[in-house]
């Protein structure tokens, strides 16, 4: 005779399912909007179980900021190990970094899914300072991270003008937030892959065309 299993409870599911439940609510809406009835309802759980995995609703603000920092760090390294792999030249790790991103802003579906870092920002006043500094401390890590591939590529291509190199990797960063903004205002889901394209060709007007790799010896 066959028993059906018991249904376990999965406490780490639950709490993704809040997270994610909040986190679609916040990009569509905002922070302020999104209240805990509306979360408990997406999630499809009791308002017993949300408090449960968050006391407070700003304790939830700070879960949902450093699981997306935390995939955002962790999706900007594996595109630098994919770009580093593809050629020893620097200028050419660069390139390949921006079509891997153009490609996958290419290929974002339908509703555009937006940023939760921008939501956030936009209403700062709302959240506590341990929240705010992951926000700073993420785009940090990108500057850090894309300066270095910088500082590898002057050290082989002197620029045509004068870089400032923290601007130039702010660059990356600063360049999606705003095509972002503007997907959301126009509704036009073509701007952000044509915005890194304008990118990948600020690189080659400041650095020129990657030299040709010799031919390896067998």
């Amino acid at each position: 005779m066959s028993a059906t299993p018991l249904r376990t409870r999965d406490p780490g599911r639950t709490r993704e399912r809040i997270l994610d439940s909040a986190q679609a609510l916040i990009l569509d809406q905002g922070f302020a909007a999104t209240s805990v009835d509306a979360v408990v309802t997406g999630a499809g759980i009791t308002k017993g179980a949300f408090f449960h995995h968050f006391p407070s609703k700003s304790e939830l603000a700070l879960a949902l900021v450093e699981r997306y920092a935390r995939l955002d760090r962790e999706h900007l390294e594996a595109q630098m190990a994919r770009a580093t792999a593809a050629s020893p030249d620097p200028l050419e790790q660069m390139l390949a970094l921006i079509r891997l991103y153009e490609e996958e802003f290419e290929a974002m579906p339908a509703p555009f899914p937006g940023c939760l870092f921008a939501s956030f920002v936009y209403e700062a006043k709302l959240f506590d300072e341990a929240t705010l500094e992951v926000l700073k401390e993420s785009i940090l890590f990108w500057r850090r991270s894309v300066r270095a591939l910088l500082e590898r590529i002057l050290a082989v291509y002197p620029p045509k003008i004068p870089v400032h190199l923290d601007s130039l990797a702010d660059l990356f960063y600063a360049l999606p937030e705003g095509a972002f903004v503007m997907t959301k205002t126009l509704g036009d889901r073509t701007l952000l892959a044509r915005q890194t394209r304008h990118l990948r060709n600020h690189m080659l007007l400041l650095f020129g065309e990657p030299k040709p790799t010799p031919p390896s010896s067998s």
